[in-house]
């Protein structure tokens, strides 16, 4: 599952504070998109993306 947000950090951050913990690091694609993966209190993974170029 995948969502496109418009400020990834504070999206991350708000996650955090309601259990979801990032699984590795925000990453950046070619100068076009940030992308985290979060996982959720229940184990599932969900892929965030913001566009920046």
């Amino acid at each position: 599952m995948a969502f496109e947000v418009d400020d990834l950090q504070a999206v991350v951050d708000r996650l955090a504070a309601d259990g979801y913990g990032l699984v590795g690091d925000i990453g950046q694609y070619e100068h076009i998109w940030r992308m985290a993966y979060v996982r959720g209190p229940e184990g599932i993974i969900v892929s965030l993306a913001e566009q920046i170029g």
